[in-house]
C-alpha cells in the first residue's frame, strides 16, 4: 500500500457527500453578535431606569410621594366637596396677616396642602418632576427642609410688609384678611436649590427660564406680593447652594441622565488594572 507524504495527504481531495449535506458552521465573528445585542439591550435597560428615576417612588423618594398624596387628596376635595365649605377652610388656611398674628404655625402648616388650580395646575407637574429630582440628591429632610425654607420665609416676607403697611395707614385693613395659600413658595425654592446641582447648561437653563417667568409675571402686576415672594423663594434656594453640594456629594446619589453632576461612570481603573501605555508625542 503506497504511503503518501504529509503535503499529499493535505493536498489530497476528499470527497464526502454526506458532510456536504450538513450545514455549514457559522464564523466565529458572527457568534460575537448575541452577546453585543445583550450589551445594547442591557444598555437600553439601564437607560430607562435611569429616566424613570425622575419620577417619584414611595421608596425611593418617600418626602415626594407622601407629599403628592396629600396635594392629591386636597385638589380631589376642593374640586367635589361643597364650594361653601371649601371656601372656608381655604379661609382658615390662609397665611394672611391676621392669621400669622393669632395662629403661625397652624396656618404655616395648613396653607402648604393646597395647589392653587388643583391637579390640573402645572405647580403638580413642576412639584413632582423637580422634588423628586431633589429628594434624590439631597434626601428627603433636606429637600424637606428646603421647601419649608422657602414657604415660610417667603411667606413672611410677603405679609410683614404688607401688615406694616396697614400699620403706617398706606394700605387698607382688608388687607389684613387676604387670601393666601399655596406651595409655590416652597416649590421655587426647590427650584433654585436643585439649579446648584445641575450641569452649568442646564443650570442657566432652568434658572434662566423660571427667572424670565417670574420677571414677566411681576411686571404685569398680576399679584405684586405673590411673584415678589417667587423671587425672593428662588433666590433662598440658590443660597442653599454651598450646603446642598456637600450633602450631595456626601450622599452619592444620582438622578440618571438629566444632567445632576457626579452621575457618569467613575474613570478611575478597576484596582489592580494597568493602564495602557502612552503613545509618545501625545499628551
Amino acid at each position: 500500500m503506497h504511503q503518501g507524504t504529509d503535503s499529499a495527504v493535505r493536498e489530497e481531495h476528499l470527497e464526502a457527500p454526506l458532510l456536504d449535506a450538513i450545514p455549514c458552521q457559522r464564523r466565529t465573528d458572527e457568534s460575537a453578535a448575541p452577546p453585543a445585542r445583550e450589551a445594547q439591550r442591557t444598555r437600553r435597560i439601564r437607560g430607562a431606569r435611569r429616566w424613570l428615576r425622575l419620577l417619584p417612588t414611595p421608596l425611593g423618594t418617600p418626602f415626594t410621594s407622601g407629599y403628592l398624596l396629600v396635594l392629591v387628596a386636597t385638589s380631589l376635595f376642593m374640586e367635589y366637596a361643597d364650594p361653601a365649605i371649601v371656601s372656608a377652610v381655604l379661609r382658615e388656611s390662609s397665611t394672611d396677616v391676621a392669621h400669622l398674628g393669632e395662629i403661625p404655625l397652624l396656618v404655616l402648616a395648613a396653607s402648604a396642602l393646597w395647589v392653587v388650580g388643583g391637579l390640573g395646575s402645572p405647580y403638580v407637574f413642576g412639584f413632582a418632576l423637580v422634588l423628586t429630582a431633589l429628594e434624590r440628591r439631597i434626601g428627603g429632610w433636606r429637600t424637606a427642609g428646603v421647601f419649608l425654607l422657602g414657604h415660610v420665609v417667603a411667606t413672611l416676607g410677603t405679609e410683614i410688609p404688607v401688615g406694616l403697611s396697614v400699620v403706617a395707614g398706606h394700605l387698607p385693613e382688608s388687607s389684613l384678611h387676604r387670601l393666601d395659600y399655596g406651595i409655590s413658595f416652597g416649590l421655587m425654592a426647590s427650584v433654585g436649590a436643585l439649579a446648584g446641582l445641575l450641569t452649568p447648561w442646564l443650570r442657566v437653563l432652568l434658572l434662566g427660564g423660571v427667572g424670565a417667568m417670574l420677571l414677566r409675571d411681576l411686571f404685569e402686576l398680576s399679584s405684586p406680593l405673590a411673584n415678589w415672594g417667587h423671587l425672593l423663594a428662588l433666590l433662598l434656594g440658590v443660597a442653599c447652594w454651598p450646603l446642598l453640594r456637600r450633602a450631595g456629594a456626601a450622599r452619592g446619589s444620582a438622578i440618571g441622565d438629566a444632567g445632576v453632576r457626579d452621575v457618569g461612570p467613575s474613570r478611575r481603573a478597576p484596582r489592580g488594572t494597568r493602564l495602557p501605555a502612552r503613545a509618545p508625542g501625545r499628551r
